[in-house]
């Protein structure tokens, strides 16, 4: 496909999005977002599954213009004065809804664009002028325990059509993500724990095993200490489930950041 092609099926990724300060950088990470780009087909919009946005059901944002949230604090004034006015896709955001029965995703106004998204795709389009609406993640709480890894799977399998709409789906989040143990050293040596758990998901992925990853906590400690919250593991999850048969997984980046985070992005078809 060339970039200007919207025709067929598009990709799945999953995008590691770590700290706000990629937002400002010019590292290996964010030149493989700008690479990355060039070589997509120019979606029509884009929906991003994100790691902040946690409600109560799944929504969809079907404003026309979210706004750019600043959902980070501590950081540099000048990240607070980036704004990315994409403009929303409401009525492709309606498909969503349309591609899961029993009303399990609901639209939303009271949200926008988090810093999951805007982070990554200043990046890669820096234009802004794509459509993009984010989907959030159902955290629910069950006798104090969220809804299992497989809910969210087998939500992610009825998304697949969307591809077959022009829409570049990307999760955005961490496979690797413990700010409990982070460095505030950015380029900080990986805790051993952590390429542990990092190359026990690398492997699920090539191999196509995704129940592995759905049971990650059968990788042990390390995959303890690696995802002690499903928040920024979840987005994957909804990738791998959008992956159709045939279809391999190849790597855009690999790498940490604050010792405790894996920058690993990853696409799908």
């Amino acid at each position: 496909m060339s970039a200007s092609d919207t025709s067929g099926k598009m990709p799945v990724l999953f995008i590691g999005h770590g700290s706000p300060m990629n937002i400002i950088a010019n590292n290996a990470y964010t030149r493989s977002l700008e690479s990355l780009a060039r070589e997509l087909p120019r979606p029509e919009a884009i929906m991003v599954i994100s790691a902040h946005w946690l409600t109560e059901g799944t929504f969809v944002g079907c404003m026309g213009s979210p706004e750019t949230i600043h959902d980070f604090y501590g950081f540099p004034r000048d990240l607070y004065e980036i704004e990315y006015p994409a403009p929303g896709s409401p009525d492709l955001a309606k498909l969503v809804r349309e591609a899961v029965p029993d009303g399990l995703v609901r639209c939303s106004d009271g949200w926008g664009l988090d810093h999951a998204s805007w982070s990554v795709l200043l990046h890669m389009y820096p234009e802004a002028d794509i459509p993009v609406f984010e989907m959030s993640l159902d955290y629910t709480f069950n006798d104090r325990h969220p809804l299992p890894v497989e809910y969210h799977y087998d939500l992610g399998r009825q998304l697949g059509p969307l591809r077959r709409n022009g829409i570049l789906v990307i999760g955005s989040g961490n496979m690797v993500h413990n700010l409990g143990l982070v460095d505030f050293n950015t380029d900080a040596e990986p805790f051993e724990w952590a390429v542990e758990a990092d190359g026990k998901m690398k492997a699920c992925l090539v191999s196509g095993d995704n129940a592995g990853l759905i049971d990650f906590e059968g990788m042990g400690k390390a995959a303890e200490l690696a995802v002690p919250t499903l928040d920024h593991y979840l987005p994957m999850i909804y990738a791998i489930a959008m992956q159709e048969s045939g279809e391999s997984v190849s790597f855009v980046y690999e790498g940490f950041q604050n010792g405790s985070v894996s920058m690993r992005c990853f696409r799908v078809g």
